[in-house]
């Protein structure tokens, strides 16, 4: 199984993929984008929640220590140049877990922590893992309703109801914007014949919305809410310079592969790896993973600074676009940082959005939208955007 799509911050991949200006969840990092060395192996993992054995009916979840089974796995490699690689683990591989003996993978962190669970994962794959995150119940929906919700396809009807646990699932098919709640719910159903293969599926389905969403201009405004949504349901060993490093990779707007662990359904319930395929593919397409702490490149410097000026003159004009769009994105950019903004209106219709300017091409880039133009300008200003038709949303 293997997607490809768009990527521009890794707000999947987990909860650090916020640039450094809107982000107060780094402050307990206090990191900046930093270059890296070499590429860097993240463990990504979402955790179920417990319930404690004298609850009684609704059966209230125990406060989150991260020490419950995994539903979610994946293994994140991000690469100097900004290229994300994901590697999907289903929860229900059977394989040996040091110390342990054979067992499904979900039950690492149960039996030894995030430790054991990078351990397991490293004796899998052959990779070094270098830090890992671990994610509760209720990062994706807090996250997703700090986004506004978030759009996704539903193919099939879900149902589900488990009073125990108090998850409730009631889903039609078609394209529909969900709530945290609902999201939650198409991300955890399993009632069908695929499965927690089914569910990788909807996972990557989700991650691929989530961030094409949250990459538009007109939606930077909630990176501050996303990021502490997600900052008050994370745990993480990754180190600031590894903060830094993947904050860099953010910047880059790269392209992010996935693939999932290679095998079939095995006896009671679980996934037989099919570990001949699975060195296959870590050899072809991460071979070049991380030798252990990946340690920072010489000349660490702001990534986006570096790219642009922010003091330039920057000239907003609202020619085609829907009412409002120029001051939002004359918001998003002094969140970047850009301090000499100029908003009006200008004559249209505009069916495309014209970015004119020496530094054109690098704000293309960084807006993911209009057409450049690096001509100068007769108007004196260092850059003139004259939004059209095609301003995403909010």
């Amino acid at each position: 199984m293997r997607a490809s799509f768009t990527f521009f911050g890794l707000l999947l991949a987990a909860f650090l993929a916020l640039l450094a200006p809107a982000a107060p969840a780094l402050a307990r990092y206090g990191a900046l984008p930093r270059s890296m060395g070499q590429p860097l192996n993240i463990l990504l993992a979402g955790v179920t929640p417990k319930y404690p054995p004298s609850a009684i009916w609704p059966y209230p979840a125990a406060p989150e220590d991260f020490t419950g089974l995994t539903d979610t796995i994946m293994l994140a490699q991000i690469h100097p140049d900004g290229a994300v690689k994901l590697l999907s683990v289903p929860r229900d591989s059977w394989v040996e877990i040091p110390g342990v003996g054979m067992s499904k993978i979900n039950a690492s962190n149960a039996r030894g922590g995030p430790e054991l669970l990078m351990q397991t994962v490293g004796d899998l794959t052959g990779l070094e893992i270098d830090g890992y995150a671990l994610l509760s119940l209720h990062a994706v929906r807090s996250m997703t309703d700090a986004a506004g919700g978030v759009t996704v396809e539903v193919k099939q009807p879900m149902k589900y109801d488990d009073n125990a646990g108090n998850l409730h699932i009631d889903l039609q098919p078609g394209v529909q914007r969900l709530n945290g709640e609902q999201m939650e719910g198409f991300l955890r159903f399993r009632k069908d014949n695929l499965s927690d293969i089914g569910r990788i599926g909807r996972q990557q389905q989700f991650v691929g919305a989530f961030t094409e969403q949250m990459k538009q201009p007109l939606n930077w405004w909630r990176w501050p809410v996303v990021a502490g949504a997600l900052n008050a349901n994370t745990k993480s060993d990754l180190t600031r310079g590894e903060v830094g490093a993947v904050l860099a990779a953010a910047l880059h707007g790269p392209k992010v592969n996935t693939f999932m662990v290679p095998g079939d359904f095995g006896a009671r319930g679980t996934w037989a790896v099919d570990h001949a395929a699975l060195r296959e593919l870590v050899q072809r397409e991460f071979s070049a993973g991380s030798q252990g702490r990946a340690q920072p490149a010489s000349g660490d410097h702001d990534v986006q600074t570096a790219a642009l000026d922010t003091e330039m003159a920057i000239t907003i004009l609202n020619v085609g676009a829907p009412a409002g769009s120029a001051g939002r994105l004359a918001d998003a950019l002094r969140a970047q940082g850009f301090s000499n903004l100029t908003v009006g209106n200008g004559q249209g219709p505009l069916a495309v959005t014209q970015i004119q300017g020496p530094a054109a091409e690098q704000v293309q880039d960084l807006l993911n939208f209009g057409e450049a133009d690096t001509a100068p300008n007769p108007d004196g200003s260092d850059l003139v955007i004259r939004l059209g038709a095609d301003v995403p949303l909010p």
